[in-house]
């Protein structure tokens, strides 16, 4: 059985005031991203990357930006990226918290 618990899981910095915690398998990863340094005045840049995403928002609140649409969104709900579609987030309170889930997994994370 594989376990991490969350207390238990190295952080690594992504930014000041963000970090994120790391969960994979063979063809599956999971990134549970700490941003403390909201609120935001500005969406980050956007960026894409090769994997197919799927997000959730688990605490505080967000803009999301894929292709031209802005999406407010909160604790419970979900985004999903397609491959090489630019996208990106705008924190609208304090701290936020999402969990990441690619396929395949994010080869530059583990570096």
């Amino acid at each position: 059985m594989a376990v991490k618990k969350y207390a238990e899981t190295k952080a690594d910095p992504i930014r000041k005031g963000a970090e994120r915690r790391l969960g994979h398998t063979e063809h599956l990863m999971m990134a549970v991203i700490d941003f403390n340094d909201g609120p935001q005045a500005e969406p980050d840049p956007p960026h894409s990357h090769p994997h197919e995403q799927v997000s959730y928002v688990a605490e505080g609140e967000i803009y999301f930006y894929l292709e031209g649409q802005r999406e407010r969104l909160g604790p419970g709900d979900m985004f999903l990226v397609p491959p090489d579609k630019p996208h990106t987030i705008q924190l609208l309170t304090a701290h936020a918290r999402l969990v990441d889930c690619f396929t395949p997994i994010r080869q530059d994370f583990l570096k």
